[in-house]
């Protein structure tokens, strides 16, 4: 903990934010694994070094990748994932929305060819 509470402050928001890389689901705040520990104390001596909170999250980017956020940033190469979801979801409402479309505009069967009665009919006398 720092001696500054506006700074611990800032740390604890930070520690928030960005993701353990050894249990990969949870944040470095909450997590108990010695990587997180290590990650909290480089947030706070980063923080006691005059750095602001994008210059931090930045550091743990270059250093671990953009997994190292909970929240990736939004750039150009992570549009893919951030718009795949969406888009396969689109996709497959259009999908199926063609289909009820075709299933419902498709004609009825009309029952028997008048070829087919006529044998049937055949067979009904005999």
């Amino acid at each position: 903990m720092l001696d500054d509470p506006v700074l611990e402050a800032r740390a604890q928001v930070i520690d928030l934010r960005i993701r353990c890389m050894q249990c990969v689901s949870e944040v470095i705040a909450s997590s108990n694994a010695g990587w997180a520990a290590y990650a909290r104390g480089v947030v706070r001596e980063l923080l006691t070094d005059g750095k602001t909170d994008d210059e931090i999250y930045t550091f743990f980017v270059e250093k671990y990748g953009d997994k190292a956020l909970m929240k990736p940033r939004f750039r150009p190469f992570n549009y893919v994932l951030w718009f795949t979801g969406p888009l396969l979801l689109l996709a497959g409402g259009f999908a199926a929305a063609g289909f009820v479309r075709r299933r419902s505009k498709a004609e009825p069967e009309s029952g028997l060819s008048a070829g087919e009665q006529e044998k049937l009919d055949k067979l009904l006398s005999e």
